[in-house]
């Protein structure tokens, strides 16, 4: 029998290397995890590993999408045999803080380092292992090679097979000097961290509800902008992208296509960001206006009656870089797209700018019709604006960097594959609300009734959808219904909310009928207790030929267990 002590540094939660505990046998010590500590546990040396589950194994609760808080905690004990021992006391017994006892620790070599652990997680045990093993076990788990947080990593991998025998396999140490600038987030990865716990379960459905709608042969390709007509029927896209970076493709991913009214959310949250939410609304309402979006109507106040049909979408166009010539404008927003794609493709039709501009005389009505109640800015050059809101309504992306900003947006502003702050969490919460009242053109509110999520769709076929705090999708397919809403993508925003429970209002403690993707193996994401004791010694027993394998050592006998349980406040 082989025993292992461990427990959890507080103010280390993530670091390159985990804590060492000495030898002595009574001497309580702590295994870092994200929301839970450990105490002493039995287990048998002998015990077999099986893959992926090694890390994952490390903590038994799926993670917290909130930030570890300083806020109180409570600890669970179930004992074995003596009393329980409360976390701050043992960890003063322990000395935790000091570095010198860290460093101790480091050097005892009893456990192994993170890098280590998730060699051997995924070559099952081997020495050595093929790097694309490796890409294709990162692959499973959402995230790409081409992740811009992962660049480092992949250009270290890229040079050291330059320099190995065969330009292919990795042993430890080469794999560590790979990965450990990158090691939180791969960890968090191969631990199973991220929002959506089993992502290729997850893919697996959305591939067959892509299927499902592909059937679909219904719905005309809008032609009264020219350029538009020219697009296949048949193209169809799915693209998603969670707040963790976790990625998906299914269709024509990577064809390009305009934006249209799909930018309109995305100007009206930059203009938020740039002035505040009293700015903006003192031109622009917030009220569904119950009528077709191109219709030349104000409120009562004569103002636009909110920023997602043309009026609205005009004025706010004029809200931004006010005093700056079109071309400083148009780059100005250009960078902001950019930044919330994650820097993936952004691009510009000019044909299809030049032909908003011949056929564009609805919107011209419309743009003298405020100019005559006053609805825009001091100053204003009516004719500059509307040039400017049909350059960005010609802004080309492909479905794949459109599912990023809509993941910007559900992840509070921050893109999830930069990590850069976007947007102010003011300019999202609002940006998310109109799109929510008022984003699906008339059939808005049969979108939230049904769906219950905030979306935004536009003429060439997009969708763009997002499920706030979990991901971002952008649905794409020409074909459009008779209120102007791609008929592939509103068929699979509803088979969406019907198999997972997504919808706003859908409970998810109760709603038992829908599937969760954010739980995993029946566990609720966001619900915490005392671990099973007999769970726990086998999560052990898979990690013990791990550790025994890096760094084997003498086995030592104690009598007595306690198993602590910790839950931070933050993670309610």
């Amino acid at each position: 029998m082989l025993h292992f002590r461990f427990s959890t540094v507080l103010k280390e939660l993530f670091e390159a290397t985990l804590k060492r505990p000495s030898l002595g046998s009574r001497q309580k010590t702590w295994l870092p995890t994200r929301h839970c500590c450990f105490g002493a546990a039995s287990v048998d040396a002998r015990a077999v590993s099986t893959q992926l589950k090694v890390l994952h194994a490390a903590s038994h609760r799926p993670a917290l999408r909130t930030a570890p808080c300083a806020a109180p905690y409570r600890s669970y004990c179930a004992k074995t045999e003596g009393a329980a021992v409360e976390l701050d006391e043992q960890l003063k017994k322990d000395g935790v803080g000091s570095e010198a006892t860290s460093d101790k620790r480091r050097n005892a070599g009893i456990l192994p380092s993170l890098e280590d652990l998730l060699f051997y997680t995924v070559a099952e045990g081997q020495e050595t292992m093929p790097a694309h093993k490796f890409l294709t076990a990162l692959k499973a788990t959402g995230l790409r090679t081409g992740d811009p947080r992962l660049k480092e990593c992949m250009e270290t991998l890229k040079e050291t097979l330059k320099n190995t025998s065969d330009g292919v396999t990795l042993d430890r140490h080469l794999f560590k000097k790979c990965v450990q600038s990158n090691i939180v987030l791969l960890t968090q990865a191969f631990r199973k961290k991220f929002v959506i716990p089993d992502f290729q379960s997850f893919t697996s459905h959305i591939d067959e509800l892509y299927e499902s709608a592909k059937k679909l042969s219904g719905g005309q390709v809008a032609d009264y902008i020219p350029q538009l007509a020219k697009f296949s029927p048949d193209l169809w896209a799915v693209s998603l992208c969670t707040v963790d970076g976790q990625r998906h493709t299914v269709g024509d991913t990577k064809v390009p296509f305009c934006l249209q009214s799909c930018v309109k959310p995305l100007k009206y949250a930059i203009a938020v960001h740039d002035h505040g939410t009293e700015y903006v609304h003192s031109f622009i309402g917030k009220e569904p206006s119950g009528l077709r979006f191109n219709k030349l109507f104000l409120n009562d106040e004569d103002k636009p009656h909110n920023p997602m049909v043309n009026a609205g979408a005009i004025v706010c166009t004029s809200l931004i870089k006010q005093g700056a010539g079109n071309a400083e404008k148009f780059d100005y927003v250009m960078n902001f797209l950019k930044k919330m794609a994650g820097n993936e493709y952004v691009g510009f039709s000019n044909a299809t700018f030049q032909s908003e501009r011949e056929s564009g005389d609805r919107n011209f009505a419309i743009g003298y019709y405020l100019k005559e109640k006053k609805c825009f800015p001091e100053g204003t050059d009516m004719t500059s604006v509307l040039d400017f809101y049909f350059q960005l309504c010609s802004i080309e992306v492909t479905c794949e960097s459109a599912s990023v900003m809509a993941a910007t947006l559900a992840n509070g502003g921050n893109c999830p594959i930069t990590g850069e702050r976007v947007l102010s969490p003011e300019a999202v919460r609002n940006t998310l609300s109109l799109m929510h009242s008022c984003g699906m053109y008339d059939f808005s509110g049969q979108f939230a009734f049904h769906v219950g999520l905030p979306a935004k769709s536009g003429v060439a076929g997009g969708i763009l959808l997002v499920v706030p705090n979990v991901m971002g999708i952008m649905c794409w397919s020409p074909p459009l219904d008779k209120l102007g809403n791609s008929v592939r993508g509103i068929q699979f925003c509803t088979d969406l909310v019907e198999l997972f429970n997504f919808h706003n209002y859908d409970n998810l403690r109760h709603f038992a009928k829908k599937h969760d993707p954010r739980r995993e193996g029946g566990e609720q994401r966001h619900s915490f207790g005392p671990m099973d004791y007999e769970s726990l010694q086998q999560e052990l027993a898979l990690k013990a030929p791990l550790w025994k394998k890096v760094s084997p050592t003498e086995s030592h006998q104690d009598s007595s267990t306690t198993v602590v349980y910790r839950m931070d406040n933050a993670g309610k």
